[in-house]
Formats: structure tokens, sequence, C-alpha cells
């Protein structure tokens, strides 16, 4: 292996330790060089889809991955694994896709979440309603989105008969990359396979006792999109785009959101701030603009509930990354 072959290439899929990537239009794999993730006291960046990643080439096998160029964008969440840090999902994207099938899986606290950590990533949230083929109301759950995710453009598409999704071409054109996040069994594989022209991901039949599609996609990845894209009802629109598939999430634990709060919950930061006191905690205290508002009706209790849970997550996130710091430092102090 020649160690003065760098390069620059794109990471367009994970499995476990091993990373698909591509330097121009050829593919290789590679491995993380452990002298330059494992031996530090920083907490350092692991390369995730979408990333730009410089590498040491090896033309006999893997080549060795040795740093995670700056990002644009990226969409992080909690790692369950107590004692490790935050998981980046995809990273480098424009917009994130945010998709919720109208059915049993519409949840508006769910959808803030999305809304919130999109805002957070760097990305411009989407939110894609799918299964509209399925669905006698669309219009229903799109006032209902509109209520929590203000400002947020919202689509009814169906991947079965292409239903809405020329309203998407933007998205999908030449230097754009976008990211498809969602709970599992959305529709997320079968619209990737739609705009993709092709089976791309596995795709699991729709369960009749609740409505449910099967969660199928069980890595990341990172396609390039066909230049003329042709919809199951003959439209053809513009492609040429990138577009980022994940594993559906079963449940959206958040972590650093502050910025992503401030811009979702933007609404309820403005009630907090015309209270009569700057360090109102929003229970007793007389002047308080949020017991008002929810007292008139004007502030949804359930949307007040999630905001203070959101809350609390993150500042619990917080605590544990300044933990597990300690813990690296301390941990290489001893080894030195």
């Amino acid at each position: 292996m020649n160690l003065e072959n760098k390069q620059i290439a794109t990471v367009t899929a994970v499995h476990r330790e091993r990373y698909e990537l591509s330097v121009g239009e050829e593919g290789l794999y590679g491995r993380l060089r452990t002298s330059c993730f494992y031996n530090t006291e920083e907490m350092i960046d692991f390369p995730t889809v979408g990333d730009e990643v410089e590498l040491i080439r090896n033309e006999l096998g893997d080549s060795l991955i040795t740093k995670v160029l700056p990002r644009k964008s990226v969409f992080m969440r909690q790692n369950v694994t107590q004692g490790q840090n935050d998981l980046a999902v995809a990273a480098n994207f424009d917009y994130v896709f945010i998709t919720m099938s109208m059915n049993r899986d519409f949840h508006l606290s769910k959808l803030e979440r999305y809304v919130t950590v999109a805002w957070q990533s760097g990305g411009v949230p989407i939110i894609i309603l799918t299964k509209a083929d399925l669905c006698e109301n669309p219009q229903d759950y799109v006032v209902q989105a509109e209520s929590v995710a203000p400002g947020v453009e919202i689509y009814c598409v169906s991947s079965l008969t292409g239903e809405g999704v020329a309203q998407l071409e933007r998205f999908f054109q030449r230097g754009k990359t976008t990211v498809l996040l969602g709970s599992s069994g959305v529709g997320k594989s079968s619209f990737v396979n739609m705009v993709m022209g092709k089976e791309e991901m596995l795709t699991g039949s729709i369960r009749e006792t609740d409505a449910q599609g099967r969660h199928t996609t069980t890595y990341k990845q990172c396609m390039n999109l066909p230049k003329e894209i042709t919809l199951p009802n003959g439209e053809v629109i513009a492609g040429g785009g990138r577009i980022i598939d994940t594993p559906g999430i079963r449940k959206l634990t958040v972590s650093d959101v502050d910025e992503g709060l401030q811009t979702s919950f933007e609404d309820v930061e403005e009630l907090a701030a015309s209270c009569r006191f700057s360090n109102c905690g929003h229970k007793t205290e007389p002047g308080c603009a949020i017991k008002a508002a929810l007292e008139d009706g004007s502030l949804d209790e359930r949307r007040w509930n999630t905001y203070l849970h959101m809350q609390r997550e993150e500042a619990f996130a917080r605590e544990k990354k300044a933990i597990i710091q300690r813990r690296m430092e301390k941990a290489m102090r001893r080894r030195t």
C-alpha cells in the first residue's frame, strides 16, 4: 500500500465496519485507519453516508479512511448504547424528506420531532405524506401537518401511481442531495425505487392489521438519480441529483437540537419570551404567557408537552456528551 496515494472519496453505503465509496464513477471499499479514529482523546466524527473522506488507496484490498472532511449538514441521533457518542445518520444533503404515511403511522408529536432535528441538521425539511392512493382525504393530513410545521412545504404522493411526485422535481436535479427520514414501513424504499426506475431497495407488503408496510431497509445508501425520472403515470421529470435512503427509525431520541427547537417551536419560544418574568417556570408565576395560551387554547397542550420533553432530552444529551469527553481524556492520560 502506497501511503502517499491519498484521494478524496464519497461514502455511498455503510456496512458495520466496512464502507462503500465512490471516486468519480469508480466504486471501491474502505475501512477506518485505527490510528486516526481510535487513539485520540477527542470525540472523532466517524464516516456516514454522504460524507466526503480522505483515504489511502489500496489497489489490492480495502482502502484506509484517514479523515472525515467538514460537513455542510448532518443528521445526528442519540446512540442508545450507554457511553457511546451520538450517531451520524447522513451528511452533506440539501433537503430532508420527512416521510410519514397517511394511515395509522401519522403522528403529530413524531412529526414535530423530525422537523426539529431536520432544522438542526442544516438541511431544509420537506414533509412527504405517502400512500396517497390509499387515503380518501389527504387534505385532512395536510392541515394537521401544517399546524405543527409552519412554513414547511408539504406534499402528498403515491409511489404506486406517481401522484404528486412531479411537484418534487426541483429537489431531484443535479447538484442537489436529499435524505429520506421516517419510521419503518412508511414507504421510503418504495419511493426510492420509483424515482430510481428500478428495484434498488427491498420492500415489504402492507400489513392488514395496521395498514403499515413491513420494515425492509437495513442500511444507509446514497444513490445517483437518473438524468430523467419516468414516473408510474408516464410523466418525465428532470433528475441527476442524489438521494439517500436510511433505515426506519423506531424511536427518534434527540441530541443537540437547540437551534432546531428555536425554529420548529418558534411560536412556543415567542410565547415564553413574553412572560412577565424572564426566569418564568411556566407553572404558578403571575403573568405567564404560556399558561394563558394553554388556558385559552391558542397553545395546544400536546405541543407544549412535546417541547418540554425535547428540552429535557437535549439537556440530558449535553450532559452525556460532556461525561463521555471527560472519560476519554482521563483514559488518554492513563495511557501516557
